[in-house]
């Protein structure tokens, strides 16, 4: 939406809208989702002049009321799924990974989350009539873990018919036995990711601002963003934030980060990916003591939490421990040069 636009809104001058503009606040949709308090610090208004702002707003982009079942069940039909080329796991997930959800992958190092969020940034790509999502993706990467290597190995470990349907939608001539074309699918492929290390957790909460720019650049675009990965989600809040006295301030900024990271999702339809690190739980006498760090704060804006767990050789066990919608479950995958595989 235009920026001028926003001066339409009661309160909002050239000037406002140029800040709400340099704040990531560039539709009516955008602002009716905000609070007041956070308008207010990042536009430098008074507190009540952001209210109306954001009232005005909701009711020009006609959210915050109530709507049948059925109108939610219409709208529920526009979410994607975007899907892991594993049977087995796509069946666990509902088809896989819901866009407008955030889905958190979590396991002790080497389960495979960095190589879910890799296979994802490339199954994204795809055109939908081969599970994709045909669009772009964001990576933010908090432990330097994005290995374009990694990319290109599971692009050529693609399914012919995958890489045939995506050189066909790029319009790039030759075949999945063309070792130039698929050079070239690679080439694009890799240029429809957007990574951005994370320094710190105040670098990467701001970098979850900037995918939301980055999204609304590119939503009328031939690839809107659809994916959203960040890799790893917790680790510099666990880093910086040591001890009881600082577990409040930790979760109050990680609820934050989470709610701006879903922000993307709901407002550019894309699925939302984190990954999450874990801690053996000394009071566990029974089953496995693993546990998923970040507490309940993370554990209720997850929408659907994945388990990775190492098995034997190159397989891996995804358990589905939570979901609104779906029952828990287990599948098996393997990590191979190619990528993601099944059994």
């Amino acid at each position: 939406m235009p920026e001028a636009d926003l001066e339409e809104l009661p309160g909002v001058g050239p000037a406002t809208a140029d800040k709400l503009h340099d704040a990531g606040f560039d539709s009516f949709q955008s602002l009716a989702v905000a609070s007041p308090s956070e308008l207010s610090n990042t536009a430098d208004v008074g507190e009540s002049t952001a209210a109306d702002i954001v009232n005005a707003a909701r009711d020009a982009a006609d959210v915050g009321g109530f709507e049948t079942g059925s109108t939610v069940l219409e709208r529920r039909n526009e979410i994607g799924k975007l899907r892991w080329h594993i049977d087995e796991v796509d069946d666990l997930l509902g088809g896989g990974i819901e866009t407008q959800s955030i889905t958190e992958v979590y396991g002790e190092f080497g389960a495979g989350k960095s190589q879910v969020t890799h296979q994802m940034a490339v199954n994204v790509q795809l055109p939908k009539e081969v599970g994709g999502l045909h669009g772009s993706a964001i990576f933010v990467d908090s432990e330097d873990t994005f290995r374009p290597e990694r990319i290109d190995d599971m692009v050529r470990g693609l399914s012919d018919e995958a890489i045939t349907a995506a050189l066909e939608d790029r319009e790039i001539e030759g075949s999945a036995d063309d070792e130039d074309a698929v050079d070239a699918l690679v080439e694009d492929v890799l240029e429809k990711i957007h990574v951005a290390k994370a320094f710190n957790s105040n670098h990467q909460m701001l970098l979850a601002e900037k995918a939301k720019e980055l999204a609304s650049e590119h939503e009328d675009s031939e690839y809107p963003v659809r994916l959203l990965c960040v890799d790893s989600l917790t680790a510099h809040f666990r880093a910086e934030y040591v001890g009881r006295g600082e577990l409040a301030d930790r979760q109050q900024k990680l609820n934050k980060h989470l709610h701006d990271l879903d922000k993307v999702g709901n407002l550019y339809n894309a699925a939302v990916i984190v990954t999450n690190q874990v801690a053996s739980n000394p009071d566990s006498f029974f089953g496995d003591p693993t546990q998923p760090i970040g507490g309940n704060i993370l554990g209720h804006k997850s929408t659907f939490r994945i388990y990775l767990r190492k098995s034997k050789g190159d397989k891996r066990i995804v358990k589905l421990v939570d979901a609104p919608n779906l029952a828990d479950g287990e599948a098996v995958m393997r990590v191979q040069d190619g990528g993601l595989k099944p059994e």
